[in-house]
């Protein structure tokens, strides 16, 4: 890939993490006292199904369980769990417990796609990580074991779908495959919430257009990009990408809520913004390797 091709495609890929992080100022402000898992559902569903009545095409053979075990993983799953870690422990945490993902994904790479682990992107992971704890953390945060294993999980699950995404790659555009993808998510969330039966209040006009921001912008096109991205960069390259959801949700907190930033916070960012970079550069190392050997 030559390298001005691929920087644009870093440059939309990018775009969706970081528009993920005005979920939070989003969900707060627009759809307060609304239940986590009801907007996940309604983030997924409607997205999905109105992705595959534009697309007019249904998985075949193998894709129709491959598609909806890619839904389960990147967002049944994930936003479940995400949602028992941010109850269970303060964002800060949930957010640097989050974080492992790049790390788990440069690791299952290695045993799904053989790609082989350099240390420089090991050492750019665990970067992100110290990162985002400066940029979220705040001193003394409690650790509840079961938020914790939460997290954890909601991260080793996107972070399988997140290589599997890589590894299947069906004969369709990636509009159509994250069609599938969100239809079968949202599809496998729906019995959760009939089992839970949590309180639906009232849509008000705010209620409307929050959850048609999420759902349109947050999910059916960020995610477009972000498979995109995973197909044509990798996962390794893709996913510290998404260490940028935490620094616009603080930006976008900083600049639509009058919050402060702290010189920690600052300084957490340009850690963030390293590791990314550094990342980049250990994939672009791999792909001169490639390139010579060819």
């Amino acid at each position: 890939m030559q390298r001005g091709a691929r920087g644009a495609d870093l440059l939309l890929t990018a775009l969706a993490p970081a528009v993920w992080g005005s979920t939070y100022i989003v969900t707060t402000e627009m759809l307060a006292g609304w239940h986590p898992l009801v907007v996940a559902l309604l983030r997924a569903l409607p997205a999905g199904l109105l992705l595959t009545l534009l697309v007019r095409q249904l998985p075949q053979g193998i894709w129709w369980g491959r598609s909806a075990l890619l839904g389960a993983l990147n967002f049944s799953v994930f936003w479940a769990l995400l949602f028992v870690s941010a109850y269970r422990l303060p964002g800060g945490v949930a957010a640097t417990v989050g974080a492992i993902q790049p790390l788990i994904v440069v690791l299952l790479s290695r045993a799904v796609l053989g790609t082989p682990i350099r240390a420089l992107a090991v050492l750019a992971a665990l970067g992100g990580i110290a990162g985002v704890a400066m940029l979220v953390l705040a001193p003394g945060a409690a650790l509840d074991p079961l938020g914790v294993a939460a997290g954890l999980g909601g991260a080793v699950s996107m972070a399988f779908g997140t290589v599997l995404t890589r590894s299947w790659q069906p004969p369709v555009p990636a509009l159509t495959f994250t069609a599938w993808q969100l239809a079968a998510g949202g599809l496998l969330l729906l019995p959760v919430v009939l089992w839970l039966q949590p309180p639906l209040p009232a849509p008000s006009a705010l209620n409307l257009l929050g959850l048609a921001w999420l759902g349109l912008v947050g999910a059916a096109l960020t995610y477009i990009l972000w498979f995109r991205g995973i197909a044509r960069l990798g996962p390794t390259a893709a996913a510290p990408l998404a260490l940028l959801s935490p620094v616009a949700a603080v930006l976008l907190g900083w600049w639509g809520l009058g919050e402060t930033l702290t010189p920690v916070q600052l300084a957490g960012m340009l850690v963030v913004i390293g590791s990314i970079v550094a990342s980049q550069l250990a994939q672009g190392g791999r792909s001169a390797s490639r390139r010579s050997a060819g």
